[in-house]
């Protein structure tokens, strides 16, 4: 664990800087190195203690590689960075794929022992203000059960350390069982709620609500399939074989209470909160339906879009310039578009949509996208569910004005990822494409790429400005919704999810659903995948359901784009999308470049490192490891 220690110039600097900046506490380089009696005899230090706790939150999911990229959203387009590993589903211990921070063993257990040294000190604490005192612990309680929730989410059960450890103690214990892991939780954000309520709090910073928030989503996962141990052996051999399944499972207890629980408890944000939009009868625009989606991807900080959208935020991640982790090169909202937008604006291509999610996406009427169909076939992008234009980046997609070194080879700012006539007689490369002669290399392998998170402001021309400041959505009230609908689906109360799903639905432009039964709860999770994609739900959501075979375990499917000249019609120079010019043809394709994917049951939980293993020799490891 890391030892706490202060430098005497940087307490100074505290002293002035956190009394006069509290509001953008998350725009400074985080303190997580005090140690002096001073700290908790001072509200501003203590309080600068509790911004430091915060920094284990990353950079929530604006990471280079996206956790999209182990589930049925995307594919990471560049080889080597250890993707593959898992999912191919030849993780072990002593090989561990790609972890992010925000989840990492070792990374949080340094987050919590921090928390606790706070949950600790501050009730005996003698600065002399006692709401601060109240908040700032209201605050470490519930950043201890999220990063706990983060554990649980990925590890199942583990132990449960409650006292910041010394020097020179056993740091050996058991992994706790999930449900006493959930009870820990629950109680934390009980702890929270009562603390934060009634405190006045900024953006980036627990509440009340948020703490609220994050009891329903624990709630809910434990109510799922995978948790729920008569379920999932009977669902999974390796979960059957698992001698100690109560590490990742409830053994007993009443299911339809944790679901009636779950429900409660996503009811209350509901009548806590505020939510945009959610109180329409019917469907939007098209237009307004893509407009809305936009705005909530914005977190309202957009000038393209509405500011009120800010309301569906709970539990967010600010970013500015001024809050860096890694040398100065903030990877967060600032520089998603750098990270996943196209090539041809110098951008890397990371997660790119694969050819799954697309489909995914309904059509207009709200029936499903079949490429059977032939009018679907010819025209693929062509009335689909508002949702989709705000999301993906497709060909002929109209975007950004390009920058100055490409601006002459697209006019017109449209998308270009396919294979289109030169005028004589061969082939013009998009220069979206990874045969394209703007860096190829940064190139979509699967001809497409990510529009949400990106600020359409065509004022922030190459998806690279400081002004580009998206918050990362941790927790947001539509979450709410789809977690309160599917514990309602689960209990029996189809006309209450129903109503829930169409106001959701509504918001986006999308008719009203009647579905019952089992297509239902397929509506539902469909629904749930397409409004909180690239989100950190899928990978998560698929694994509950325990339904992992039929997501990652399709493999990766791209679109090859080719076009033809129409009779009588000469090329376009420069090129430019036109289907009065051109024909255009699309076949979806295996893509296995970097990835061959399979799903193996074990890969419903990461296995503890080899080296936590030897260091606790009392752990014992996840199921199939």
């Amino acid at each position: 664990m890391k030892n706490i220690k202060l430098l005497i110039g940087l307490i100074a600097f505290s002293l002035v800087f956190m009394a006069s900046c509290k509001k953008n506490f998350l725009n400074t380089q985080p303190l997580d190195k005090i140690s002096s009696e001073a700290t908790w005899a001072d509200g501003p230090l203590a309080e600068a203690f509790i911004f430091g706790v915060y920094s284990f939150l990353g950079y929530g999911g604006f990471e280079e590689q996206a956790l999209a990229a182990y589930t049925d959203e995307a594919m990471f387009t560049h080889a080597g960075r250890n993707i593959n590993t898992f999912t191919e589903g030849s993780e072990t211990p002593s090989n561990i794929g790609w972890i992010s921070s925000t989840y990492g063993w070792d990374n949080m257990y340094f987050a919590i022992r921090e928390a606790n040294v706070a949950i600790n000190r501050l009730p005996t604490s003698t600065f002399a203000d006692d709401d601060l005192r109240d908040q700032l612990l209201g605050e470490a309680y519930f950043l201890r059960g999220y990063y706990y929730h983060q554990l649980l989410r990925y590890y199942g059960g583990v132990p449960l350390i409650k006292q910041p450890y010394g020097l020179n103690e056993d740091y050996t214990i058991a992994r706790n069982t999930f449900e006493e892991t959930v009870s820990s939780i629950v109680s934390d954000l009980d702890s929270a709620t009562l603390l934060l309520t009634g405190k006045d709090m900024s953006d980036g910073r627990a509440s009340k609500l948020s703490a609220m928030a994050l009891k329903a989503r624990v709630l809910l996962y434990a109510a799922s399939d995978l948790h729920d141990a008569t379920t999932a052996k009977a669902k999974s051999a390796t979960m059957a074989a698992y001698p100690q399944i109560n590490l990742v499972a409830y053994e007993s207890g009443d299911r339809q209470a944790r679901w009636q629980a779950a429900k409660a408890a996503a009811k209350a944000v509901l009548d806590e909160g505020q939510g945009y939009k959610m109180d329409l009868t019917a469907p939007v625009s098209a237009e307004e339906g893509k407009m809305n989606y936009i705005s909530i991807a914005m977190g309202g900080q957009s000038a393209i879009g509405d500011a009120a959208a800010a309301t569906e935020l709970i539990f967010q991640r600010t970013h500015t310039a001024l809050y860096t982790q890694e040398d100065n090169w903030p990877l967060g909202g600032i520089h998603y578009g750098i990270n996943n937008g196209p090539n041809g604006y110098h951008n890397w291509a990371g997660n790119t949509p694969i050819q799954q999610l697309v489909d995914d996406y309904e059509m207009m009427d709200g029936s499903k996208f079949n490429w059977s169909n032939p009018e679907h076939k010819a025209a693929p992008y062509e009335d689909r569910d508002p949702r989709f234009y705000a999301s993906i980046l497709y060909d002929g997609a109209e975007w950004k004005p390009r920058p100055a070194d490409v601006a002459a080879l697209d006019p017109v700012n449209k998308i270009q990822t396919g294979y289109y006539p030169d005028g004589n007689g061969g082939t013009l490369n998009g220069i979206d494409t990874r045969e394209s002669v703007i860096e190829n290399w940064n190139g979509s392998r699967t001809h497409y790429y990510t529009r949400k998170f990106i600020d359409p402001n065509p004022a922030l021309a190459d998806n690279q400005s400081s002004a580009q400041v998206v918050p990362w959505p941790f927790i947001r009230y539509t979450e709410m919704a789809l977690n309160y609908a599917e514990a309602c689906i689960a209990l029996g109360e189809e006309g209450e999810a129903r109503d829930w799903i169409n106001k959701i639905r509504f918001r986006a432009g999308m008719p009203a659903i009647e579905d019952a039964g089992t297509a239902l709860v397929d509506r539902y999770r469909n629904e749930r995948r397409i409004e909180l994609v690239y989100e950190e739900h899928r990978y998560h959501d698929a694994r509950r359901w325990m339904i992992p075979a039929q997501t990652v375990g399709r493999g990766i499917k791209a679109i090859n784009i080719v076009a033809t000249l129409k009779p009588g019609k000469s090329a376009l120079v420069p090129y430019r999308h036109d289907n009065t010019v051109y024909n255009y043809t699309y076949t979806p394709v295996d893509n296995t470049e970097n990835e061959t994917r399979k799903w193996d049951d074990r890969m419903y939980y990461r296995p503890i490192s080899r080296d936590e293993i030897n260091r606790n020799d009392k752990l014992v490891q996840n199921p199939g490891f």
